[in-house]
Protein backbone atom coordinates (compact mmCIF):
# COMPACT_ATOMS: atom_id res chain seq x y z
CA UNK A 1 0.00 0.00 0.00
CA UNK A 2 1.43 2.92 -0.41
CA UNK A 3 1.36 6.21 1.69
CA UNK A 4 -1.39 8.19 0.76
CA UNK A 5 -3.79 5.11 1.43
CA UNK A 6 -1.94 4.21 4.81
CA UNK A 7 -2.49 8.02 5.64
CA UNK A 8 -6.24 7.68 4.35
CA UNK A 9 -6.44 4.87 6.89
CA UNK A 10 -4.91 7.21 9.74
CA UNK A 11 -7.74 9.87 8.92
CA UNK A 12 -10.42 7.02 8.65
CA UNK A 13 -9.40 5.94 11.83
CA UNK A 14 -8.85 2.43 10.37
CA UNK A 15 -6.75 0.04 12.88
CA UNK A 16 -5.93 -0.93 9.34
CA UNK A 17 -3.28 1.69 9.53
CA UNK A 18 -1.37 0.67 12.20
CA UNK A 19 -1.33 -3.23 10.25
CA UNK A 20 0.09 -1.44 7.12
CA UNK A 21 2.03 1.10 8.86
CA UNK A 22 4.02 -1.79 11.11
CA UNK A 23 4.28 -3.86 7.51
CA UNK A 24 5.83 -1.13 5.79
CA UNK A 25 7.68 0.62 7.91
CA UNK A 26 8.49 -1.19 10.90
CA UNK A 27 12.02 -2.48 10.42
CA UNK A 28 13.03 1.44 9.62
CA UNK A 29 11.63 2.69 12.75
CA UNK A 30 13.26 -0.48 14.79
CA UNK A 31 16.33 0.07 13.27
CA UNK A 32 16.25 4.09 14.17
CA UNK A 33 15.24 3.08 17.91
CA UNK A 34 17.50 0.57 18.01
CA UNK A 35 20.57 2.33 16.58
CA UNK A 36 20.36 4.87 19.53
CA UNK A 37 18.87 2.69 22.35
CA UNK A 38 20.99 -0.63 21.50
CA UNK A 39 18.42 -2.31 23.71
CA UNK A 40 15.59 -4.92 21.24
CA UNK A 41 13.02 -4.35 23.97
CA UNK A 42 13.40 -0.52 23.99
CA UNK A 43 13.56 -0.13 20.45
CA UNK A 44 10.36 -2.07 20.14
CA UNK A 45 8.50 -0.55 22.30
CA UNK A 46 9.04 2.48 20.57
CA UNK A 47 8.03 1.53 17.22
CA UNK A 48 4.58 0.54 19.14
CA UNK A 49 4.45 3.74 20.73
CA UNK A 50 5.51 5.63 17.33
CA UNK A 51 2.53 3.95 15.74
CA UNK A 52 0.69 5.22 18.70
CA UNK A 53 1.79 9.03 17.89
CA UNK A 54 1.12 8.42 14.29
CA UNK A 55 -2.24 7.62 15.36
CA UNK A 56 -2.90 10.87 17.33
CA UNK A 57 -0.80 13.14 15.14
CA UNK A 58 -2.99 12.43 11.89
CA UNK A 59 -5.79 14.52 12.71
CA UNK A 60 -4.10 17.38 12.79
CA UNK A 61 -1.31 16.46 10.24
CA UNK A 62 -1.30 14.97 6.59
CA UNK A 63 1.89 13.68 5.74
CA UNK A 64 2.79 13.45 2.12
CA UNK A 65 5.79 11.05 2.86
CA UNK A 66 5.41 8.95 5.96
CA UNK A 67 9.07 7.63 6.02
CA UNK A 68 10.39 11.15 7.68
CA UNK A 69 7.16 11.46 9.28
CA UNK A 70 7.73 8.19 11.23
CA UNK A 71 11.27 8.67 11.57
CA UNK A 72 10.73 11.66 13.31
CA UNK A 73 8.52 10.27 16.07
CA UNK A 74 10.66 7.11 16.07
CA UNK A 75 13.31 9.37 16.57
CA UNK A 76 12.08 11.72 19.56
CA UNK A 77 10.40 8.61 21.51
CA UNK A 78 13.84 6.74 21.30
CA UNK A 79 15.69 9.79 22.55
CA UNK A 80 12.90 10.47 25.34
CA UNK A 81 13.65 6.53 26.34
CA UNK A 82 17.53 7.32 26.18
CA UNK A 83 17.40 10.42 28.26
CA UNK A 84 15.20 8.48 30.72
CA UNK A 85 17.51 5.78 30.81
CA UNK A 86 20.33 7.63 31.41
CA UNK A 87 18.95 9.81 34.10
CA UNK A 88 18.56 6.56 35.78
CA UNK A 89 21.87 4.74 35.87
CA UNK A 90 24.21 7.51 34.15
CA UNK A 91 25.16 4.92 31.62
CA UNK A 92 27.74 5.85 28.45
CA UNK A 93 26.81 4.94 24.78
CA UNK A 94 27.57 5.91 21.59
CA UNK A 95 24.52 8.90 21.99
CA UNK A 96 26.28 11.33 24.44
CA UNK A 97 29.37 11.22 22.12
CA UNK A 98 27.09 12.39 18.81
CA UNK A 99 25.17 15.18 21.29
CA UNK A 100 28.34 16.28 21.91
CA UNK A 101 30.25 16.70 18.62
CA UNK A 102 27.00 18.58 17.53
CA UNK A 103 26.94 20.72 20.58
CA UNK A 104 29.43 23.40 19.34
CA UNK A 105 26.93 23.81 15.75
CA UNK A 106 23.37 23.52 16.83
CA UNK A 107 21.89 25.14 19.75
CA UNK A 108 21.13 22.97 22.67
CA UNK A 109 17.63 21.38 23.74
CA UNK A 110 15.14 24.23 22.80
CA UNK A 111 12.13 25.61 24.63
CA UNK A 112 8.46 25.23 23.50
CA UNK A 113 8.98 28.65 22.59
CA UNK A 114 11.30 28.23 20.08
CA UNK A 115 8.87 26.65 17.53
CA UNK A 116 9.27 28.79 14.69
CA UNK A 117 13.08 28.85 15.10
CA UNK A 118 13.43 25.51 15.83
CA UNK A 119 11.60 25.14 11.90
CA UNK A 120 14.00 27.76 10.03
CA UNK A 121 17.19 25.42 11.98
CA UNK A 122 15.54 22.07 10.57
CA UNK A 123 14.99 23.93 6.74
CA UNK A 124 18.49 25.05 7.53
CA UNK A 125 19.97 21.97 8.06
CA UNK A 126 18.77 20.35 5.88
CA UNK A 127 19.30 22.68 2.74
CA UNK A 128 22.82 22.17 4.33
CA UNK A 129 22.51 18.47 3.83
CA UNK A 130 21.69 19.08 0.00
CA UNK A 131 25.27 20.83 -0.47
CA UNK A 132 27.39 18.11 1.01
CA UNK A 133 28.82 15.63 -1.99
CA UNK A 134 26.48 12.49 -1.43
CA UNK A 135 29.39 10.65 0.59
CA UNK A 136 29.71 13.18 3.18
CA UNK A 137 26.17 13.61 2.84
CA UNK A 138 25.70 9.88 3.61
CA UNK A 139 27.99 10.11 6.75
CA UNK A 140 26.63 13.03 8.46
CA UNK A 141 23.41 11.27 8.38
CA UNK A 142 24.51 8.43 9.37
CA UNK A 143 26.44 9.55 12.40
CA UNK A 144 23.94 12.38 13.86
CA UNK A 145 20.69 11.09 12.58
CA UNK A 146 21.32 7.39 13.07
CA UNK A 147 23.98 7.56 16.17
CA UNK A 148 26.06 5.11 14.42
CA UNK A 149 29.34 4.02 15.55
CA UNK A 150 32.10 5.69 13.96
CA UNK A 151 34.07 2.28 13.44
CA UNK A 152 30.46 0.92 12.12
CA UNK A 153 30.64 4.40 9.31
CA UNK A 154 34.23 3.61 8.30
CA UNK A 155 33.42 0.06 7.89
CA UNK A 156 30.47 0.20 5.70
CA UNK A 157 31.92 3.01 3.24
CA UNK A 158 35.36 1.03 3.53
CA UNK A 159 37.20 3.96 5.09
CA UNK A 160 39.70 4.80 7.80
CA UNK A 161 38.11 5.85 11.06
CA UNK A 162 40.58 9.22 10.77
CA UNK A 163 39.14 10.00 7.41
CA UNK A 164 35.32 9.13 9.04
CA UNK A 165 36.05 11.79 11.70
CA UNK A 166 38.09 14.24 9.28
CA UNK A 167 34.88 14.16 7.30
CA UNK A 168 32.36 15.04 10.11
CA UNK A 169 34.48 17.30 11.56
CA UNK A 170 34.53 19.19 8.20
CA UNK A 171 31.22 18.38 8.09
CA UNK A 172 30.05 20.19 11.33
CA UNK A 173 32.37 23.09 10.57
CA UNK A 174 30.56 23.56 7.07
CA UNK A 175 27.31 23.28 8.96
CA UNK A 176 28.38 25.74 11.43
CA UNK A 177 29.27 28.53 9.29
CA UNK A 178 26.42 27.82 6.87
CA UNK A 179 24.26 28.63 9.61
CA UNK A 180 25.99 31.49 10.38
CA UNK A 181 25.50 33.14 7.10
CA UNK A 182 21.62 31.81 7.05
CA UNK A 183 21.06 34.08 10.85
CA UNK A 184 21.26 31.56 12.55
CA UNK A 185 22.68 32.29 16.01
CA UNK A 186 24.04 29.32 17.88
Amino acid sequence: MNDAGIVELYWLRSAQAITETQRKYGSYCYTIALGLLKSPQDAEECVNDTWLGAWNAMPEHRPDHLAPFLGKIARSLAFDRFRASRAQKRGGGELPLVLEELGDCVPAVPSAAQAAEDAELARSVNAFLHTLPPRDCDIFLRRYWYAEPLADIAQRYGLKLNTVKTSLFRSRGKLKDFLNKEGIIL
